[in-house]
């Protein structure tokens, strides 16, 4: 498959609907895509200030500071210790680390890359570039043999379910058995709502409880975006097995993959400081806690979305047309569709949205 041969990038075709949403006299709510709508905080945003005399080439690797923010970070918010700086590797954001990996890893035609059944679109897309074969499957008993990369994704997007330390145990258990490489995409780890979570770090795939002290064959990606407001600043990470980080890095050095050096300092500063994704969070709690029962009073039932940013929710309807009745109350979503052809019932409602605007949603949804 070449690059010509991708799909019409799916988001294309919400645009009526949000056409007629933004028709609304109130205007429009657009819960659709999880772009963050907060401030960047003073800390990091100083910290991008004090770096912009940027004028040599940055380390692809990272500079000493991030990659020792990294390993503490882990330490810290994760409940990962031990890592060194060999294990882990700053990234370009986390899509294109997502869409690249089964690249850097030399997958290609007839090897299986497995992703969640409600799942981001780049697991499949990033398979497909390098003609390996993509399998939607959740259960490890259904992971075939030829499977070379099997993504999790946890807190996930779309769907907000989180993957226990007794699943991550078993889905690494399996992946052993097939030789397989599994990464955990766990951008949403901050934001754990239901309990659990609510009260206790979401695992990684790194957890000692999960590795046993063996992270062979295991990687967990992290991105900025969400719990610092960083989405513009394109700023993530990759972490585990050093002896799949090595090989990476060098491709990587040869792509020109390389953060740019303002953005590391920033990252640093981000990882070092926790009172504003304390606050993040508590603001997106907040919201939560006013859609979510505006929702289920207009009839939507909430599944998963124990964590994470968003709500899957369904009306019992596909989702086109629930975008439909949406868009008259000046609102938009995302459809299940976009996530895989298992939840065609199902729409994404994202919390990266004003305070007001949530407001506003929770009003035209009560009088719907």
């Amino acid at each position: 498959m070449s690059v010509h041969d991708l799909a019409d990038y799916p988001w294309d075709s919400v645009a009526p609907y949000a056409a007629r949403a933004r028709a609304h006299p109130d205007g429009i709510v657009d819960l659709s895509i999880g772009s963050p709508v907060d401030a960047t905080p003073a800390v990091v945003a100083d910290a991008l200030r004090a770096a912009t005399d940027a004028h040599a080439y940055p380390q692809t690797v990272g500079t000493p500071a991030l990659r020792a923010a990294i390993v503490d970070w882990y330490a810290r918010r994760r409940g990962v210790p031990g890592l060194t700086t060999d294990h882990v590797l700053p990234t370009v954001g986390s899509k294109e680390l997502v869409a690249l990996l089964p690249l850097l890893l030399g997958l290609g035609a007839g090897d299986v890359v497995v992703h969640p059944r409600a799942a981001y679109p780049s697991y499949e897309v990033g398979a497909r570039l390098v003609g390996a074969t993509p399998l939607a499957a959740d259960d490890p008993a259904d992971w075939p043999e030829g499977t070379r990369l099997v993504w999790l994704n946890s807190p996930g997007n779309p769907d907000g379910r989180v993957v226990d330390v007794s699943e991550l145990r078993a889905a690494v258990a399996r992946a052993r058995e097939l030789g397989a490489v599994i990464a955990s995409d766990e951008c949403y780890a901050e934001l754990g709502w239901d309990a659990p979570w609510a009260d206790a770090a979401v695992p990684s795939i790194l957890d000692p409880r999960v590795t046993r002290g063996d992270t062979s064959g295991l990687l967990s990606v992290y991105s900025l975006s969400k719990q610092s407001n960083l989405a513009g600043y394109r700023a993530a990470f990759i972490a585990g097995d050093p002896d799949l980080i090595a090989p990476m890095l060098t491709a990587r050095k040869h792509l020109g993959l390389m953060v740019p050096a303002p953005v590391q300092a920033a990252m640093a500063a981000a990882l070092g400081d926790d009172a504003h994704v304390d606050a993040q969070r508590e603001r997106y709690r907040a919201r939560r806690a006013l859609l979510r029962p505006a929702l289920e009073s207009a009839g939507f039932r909430i599944d998963h979305s124990e964590a994470g940013l968003y709500l899957w929710a369904t009306a019992g309807e596909d989702a086109w047309s629930t975008l439909d009745h949406l868009a008259d109350l000046g609102i938009l979503a995302g459809p299940g569709h976009f996530y895989g052809a298992h939840h065609p019932e199902h729409v994404r409602f994202s919390l990266t949205a004003p305070d007001e605007r949530i407001q506003a949603a929770a009003r035209r949804l009560a009088g719907s």
